[in-house]
């Protein structure tokens, strides 16, 4: 798994991590060689239409350790779905600040390494991507995902070179079939409430641009491989759900070969950094005992909607999900909110204070805007006392829109996931992990009706 927060190694490392880092430095990871007769393990190239072709986890590790990777003693792969799925657990326990996973720059890909390697033919498929963006009128621009371009880039460049890639092993290893919003069918849109699938569509269009960039011509790839869809958009899933953010020496991506196994917690007990040769290292926050997958954040904690909209999966372990409010739109951006602050307690359903503050500014914009102005004004500049005195005078009004809100969310819930449940899983395979957000968002919207019931 991809992770989304990496923090550069500084000074202060630990001395087990500056010792491992010593011992396994840069020039002893180049001076390694993949074995002749390993090779003859890859004599074909990578399957991505056989969506349930096998992963060959093992002899990826096995190429890995020969061009210097290391891991802590007892730290192993493992999948308990029968070789789908996999992460790194540890059997013999690791101690706070020890390195578990270091992955040497040499079988690292780095974003900006590929702009070095790809050159000018790569600027230019950039400037068209960018145009592409700008005529579309997309909100943050090409600028933004230009590493992310530029790994999907290398990653087709590999798998053009079959089994003559250095990275052939590590391609082989990866999954075929992904569950996010680059993925989904029509029908699977059809099925997602609106924050959901604002989400996922979000991510479909950059797709959709950087597949246009790419069709432009400019940069060296086979026509026959930016042609097939269904190779273009696995390339892009794998750059989109295993890079690794790092901002020194400069802004770029990376995917570390093994760090990429690494599963989500909304409390890690790893992190991942690098130095400035581009070596990754991945540390333990705190004592992780045996037998425990190590784990690190894949996005914010507070919302799993954005984590299911990119990498297809819904995290168990979230204690709140956004109000998905998404007809206040305007209001939210008006006032300088987040939407990870608009927040439902998916224990107890409890709303917070920001989601009223929304709801209460868009009623006072339709009934009187001199006094949706005065409320602006207390919002931001934490005027508590006023924006008090606007909720006490407008709470049933309030109330009643917020009660309107969860009610119409809730039927839609229902409707969408009967929907889901009639579709033909052959057909529609991300259908289980649509119904289990529908779920979750059901059962917390139930809890907060249940709650406003209680409010008057």
């Amino acid at each position: 798994m991809n992770i989304s927060a990496l923090i550069f190694i500084s000074s202060t490392l630990s001395a087990c991590t500056s010792v491992w880092v010593s011992a396994f430095s840069p020039t002893v990871a180049r001076s390694a060689t993949f074995t002749s007769s390993s090779t003859q393990l890859y004599q074909y190239a990578v399957d991505v239409a056989d969506i349930y072709s096998p992963r060959d986890v093992y002899s990826m590790e096995e190429w890995a350790t020969q061009y210097g990777l290391q891991k802590s003693e007892g730290v192993e792969l493992y999948s308990d779905d029968g070789g789908n799925d996999y992460q790194l657990i540890t059997q013999s326990g690791v101690a706070a600040g020890q390195t578990v996973l270091f992955v040497p720059a040499d079988v690292v890909l780095n974003s900006a390494s590929v702009q070095q390697e790809f050159g000018a033919s790569l600027q230019e498929a950039e400037v068209a991507l960018v145009e592409i963006d700008q005529n579309a009128q997309k909100p943050q621009g090409a600028e933004y995902r230009l590493p992310l371009f530029r790994l999907m880039v290398k990653i087709l460049s590999e798998y053009e070179k079959g089994q003559e890639s250095v990275y052939y092993p590590w391609l082989n290893s990866l999954p075929r079939q992904f569950f996010n919003g680059v993925s989904m069918t029509k029908g699977c849109f059809n099925c997602l409430p609106p924050y959901a699938g604002w989400l996922a569509s979000s991510e479909r269009i950059t797709y959709s641009h950087f597949a246009r960039a790419l069709r432009q011509g400019y940069v060296p790839l086979n026509q026959n491989t930016i042609s097939n869809k269904k190779v273009v958009r696995w390339a892009y899933n794998l750059a989109l759900t295993r890079y690794h953010e790092v901002w020194q020496p400069e802004r770029a991506k990376l995917i570390g070969p093994m760090a990429d196994m690494l599963n989500h917690a909304s409390e890690p007990n790893c992190e991942i950094s690098a130095d400035y040769d581009g070596n990754m290292i991945v540390a333990a926050l705190y004592d992780v005992p045996a037998g425990s997958p190590l784990t690190v954040s894949l996005g914010d904690p507070t919302n799993p909607t954005p984590i299911f909209a990119q990498y297809g999966f819904l995290p168990q372990d979230c204690a709140t999900i956004f109000c998905k409010a998404m007809h206040l739109e305007p209001q939210i951006e008006e006032l300088g909110y987040e939407f990870k602050e608009l927040l439902f307690q998916t224990e107890t359903g409890e709303i917070a204070p920001k989601v009223w503050d929304i709801f209460l500014y868009d009623i006072l914009q339709k009934n009187d805007q001199g006094a949706a102005q005065q409320f602006y004004m207390a919002c931001q500049g934490g005027d508590e006392g006023t924006k008090e005195q606007y909720h006490g005078e407008y709470y049933a009004y309030t109330l009643d829109a917020l009660k309107q809100h969860v009610y119409s969310i809730l039927s839609d819930c229902e409707t969408l996931t009967m929907k889901a449940q009639s579709y033909d899983l052959a057909i529609h395979p991300r259908v289980p992990v649509i119904v289990a957000h529908n779920q979750l968002v059901s059962q917390t919207f139930t809890m907060t009706a249940a709650l406003l019931e209680q409010m008057g």
